[in-house]
């Protein structure tokens, strides 16, 4: 495990300055020691035809929370998802889309991380398992990352 709040505080800064998917989910991070945060305020463009927001905003958000759990321990190189199995589990239409990355399982060539993905309200939406892998590109190489 990393506890490196330094590292912590540029992978957020990645995210949040990089990724310019971000830019139209304008989303919160936090990221801690084998753990991560994403938050996305619903917004009626995620909508699909009936009207609640579509499976993919679910996913990311998840996905997200779990990726950054398990990049944070690893400091070295970036990491990549390799899997993600996701179930769906209640409609939303408003408030606070809130996904809890964990870190479970760290070997030398994967990661494994859950996320579960709630509402404000703390009723539960989703739930997803990744695997992760390390890369070989260096963190220092990602922009964001580095001190700029």
């Amino acid at each position: 495990m990393s506890a490196n709040p330094e590292h912590f505080r540029r992978l957020e800064r990645m995210y949040l300055t990089r990724a310019r998917i971000n830019d139209y989910f304008r989303p919160a991070i936090t990221i801690g020691d084998g753990e991560a945060e994403v938050r996305i305020e619903v917004d009626p463009k995620f909508f699909h035809a009936a009207g609640a927001v579509h499976g993919s905003v679910y996913f990311k958000a998840m996905d997200d929370a779990a990726f950054f759990a398990a990049n944070s321990v690893v400091e070295e190189v970036f990491v990549l998802t390799t899997s993600f199995n996701i179930h769906l589990l209640r409609p939303v239409t408003e408030g606070t889309l809130i996904a809890n990355g964990t870190l479970v399982s760290e070997t030398k060539s994967l990661l494994i991380a859950d996320a579960e993905l709630t509402d404000e309200k703390g009723r539960l939406l989703g739930r997803g398992t990744g695997s992760f892998m390390r890369s070989r590109m260096l963190l220092a190489d990602v922009p964001g990352y580095a001190v700029e």
